[in-house]
């Protein structure tokens, strides 16, 4: 018998990995994210379908894009992490929510690891419509 916990998280969902990326972009904007991109891994890579990436200009704006990302996402869609690793003063966090992993980086580690160029290769998701898009 296998127990329900093991489930995988979007099995039980009605989102796909693409939407809950997009989701996911779109509530760090909601929270004043910075440079957001969608990252598509499928066929690239066996770690997660998709990585949203992020960035936040200190400990306590990154905390505020985590969780409003893990909370609206689990109360919307029933999606909840399957884990979240870095602490805030690590200026790196990453939502796991398997077929989507979210970055939440401060921009100088950001520009330091350079995530999006070693996925260089990953095409990018738009997720932003035209009403949204900044001028």
């Amino acid at each position: 018998m296998i127990p329900t916990h093991s489930r995988h998280p979007l099995e039980t969902s009605t989102i796909s990995g693409e939407a809950l990326a997009i989701t996911a972009a779109r509530l760090a904007d909601s929270k004043q994210a910075e440079n957001i991109i969608v990252l598509d891994l499928r066929g690239l890579s066996n770690i997660a379908d998709y990585f949203v990436l992020c960035s936040a200009n200190s400990p306590p704006h990154l905390n505020a894009i985590r969780r409003e990302i893990a909370d609206v996402v689990k109360v919307d869609h029933g999606v909840a992490t399957h884990g979240h690793d870095g602490a805030l003063d690590s200026l790196w966090t990453v939502l796991d929510f398997i077929d989507v992993v979210v970055h939440v980086l401060h921009r100088e580690k950001r520009e330091f690891y350079a995530i999006e160029a070693l996925w260089s290769d990953a095409p990018r998701v738009k997720w932003q419509t035209e009403s949204t898009v900044k001028a």
